[in-house]
């Protein structure tokens, strides 16, 4: 049964205790480093109170003005209320760059709390993995293995509750409409996508990737049974390379914009052999391209820490997933390998070195370029493999 690992007894039990545990630690991060971003949504939330709704968008204080959709704006306002309560003065659209203690745990808390959303849409997408290849142990299920790289992402993780943004429950409503598709319950998707697209609109680039779902699955249907508890998620393995498109689309955008998009992913990493590879190449690169972001030396050995361990636990488990096939081939293995010696050079040579002063952009070039050969490869890997699928898909509907 497809929701047997995530819901059904120790399931259930293990998916809690891996969502308590990861929010724990994200509140022993509320003392981090945390960037301009941080002075960014203080600000929002200052104007979003302060001022009348027309005046929201043409407020110009501070330098990081309001350029987010309507309904974040509103996410913003609602927050606002609640801030009152813990320092008005973080509400003072005077006060740029405020930071009191106070204020600090707000925000922070205010990420955590919104991650329920992120928690809830990946007990949602766990409930759609059919589970194939489950082992006999709940840690060798793909709904576990699932659940782990979805709640402990790295890329989230260092992201949100170190750096300081709010992708947590963006990340949320974008799994819960793509289970939604999963379900066969398309109007909710494409709702819950809308509602995605008036948070943020760097989402707009899924878009035709959407729509173009929407019409083969949906519109041009001639069988469209109603979503009832017997036949949610039977199509899983019908809908899988349309999916890919869809999660193809998103991860053309993530090859713009480094980050923890590789959470999308995930959902076809448990299916097959191939696609774990490829998420293996994109995760890894893809959180390491994340590494400058966090330049501070205190903040060293957590980014380290933090991504050798997701990194291990995704190797090994997608590994005893697919125990007899290979997900990497050698040329890929040697560039993921190459990172290392990049870290060294960036991170603990460089610094060192006369060029410091002189080129201080050469290590985060050095990174950017790295990191952008691997996911643009990774990509086209993935557009190569959801060819054959889509040949054998067109021939299933004949």
């Amino acid at each position: 049964m497809a929701a047997s690992g995530a819901a059904g007894g120790g399931g259930g039990l293990a998916f809690l205790s891996l969502a308590l545990g990861v929010s724990l630690l994200k509140c022993l991060l509320i003392p981090a480093y945390y960037s301009t971003d941080f002075e960014v949504h203080r600000n929002w939330l200052a104007i979003t109170h302060s001022l009348p709704v027309s005046q929201w968008y043409y407020e110009a204080t501070s330098e990081w003005t309001l350029d987010y959709p309507p309904f974040f704006a509103w996410f913003e306002y609602a927050l606002s209320h609640i801030a009152k309560v813990f320092d008005p003065e973080m509400l003072n659209i005077q006060n740029l760059n405020y930071a009191s203690p106070r204020t600090v745990l707000f925000q922070r808390f205010s990420v955590i709390f919104t991650d329920i959303l992120f928690i809830y849409a990946v007990y949602e997408c766990c409930k759609c993995i059919q589970g194939k290849k489950a082992g006999k142990e709940l840690t060798e299920k793909p709904t576990f293995i699932l659940s782990i790289l979805l709640l402990w992402n790295f890329g989230l993780l260092i992201v949100d509750h170190i750096h300081f943004q709010y992708n947590g429950f963006l990340f949320g409503l974008m799994l819960l409409s793509i289970a939604r598709l999963f379900q066969k319950r398309h109007l909710e998707g494409a709702f819950l996508f809308t509602i995605l697209l008036h948070f943020k609109h760097i989402y707009l680039y899924v878009a035709p990737a959407y729509g173009v779902y929407l019409l083969r699955s949906y519109c041009f249907t001639a069988d469209k049974p109603e979503p009832t508890a017997s036949n949610n998620c039977k199509a899983f393995p019908f809908q899988e390379r349309p999916l890919s498109c869809l999660l193809g689309s998103k991860l053309l955008g993530f090859v713009q914009c480094f980050g923890q998009d590789t959470l999308h992913y995930c959902l076809l990493s448990v299916g097959k052999s191939q696609d774990a590879g490829i998420y293996l190449l994109l995760t890894t690169t893809g959180h390491y391209s994340l590494f400058p972001l966090l330049f501070t030396a205190p903040e060293f050995p957590i980014k380290v820490l933090l991504m050798l361990l997701f990194t291990v636990y995704s190797f090994s488990s997608l590994k005893t997933l697919f125990r007899k096939e290979k997900l990497l081939n050698w040329m890929e293995t040697i560039y993921l390998i190459g990172l290392g010696p990049l870290e060294i050079c960036c991170e603990l040579l460089f610094p060192f070195t006369p060029w410091k002063l002189k080129y201080p952009f050469v290590p985060l070039f050095l990174t950017s370029v790295y990191c952008a050969a691997g996911i643009t490869y990774a990509w086209f890997r993935l557009s190569f493999t959801m060819l054959p699928g889509l040949v054998v898909d067109k021939a299933k509907l004949r």
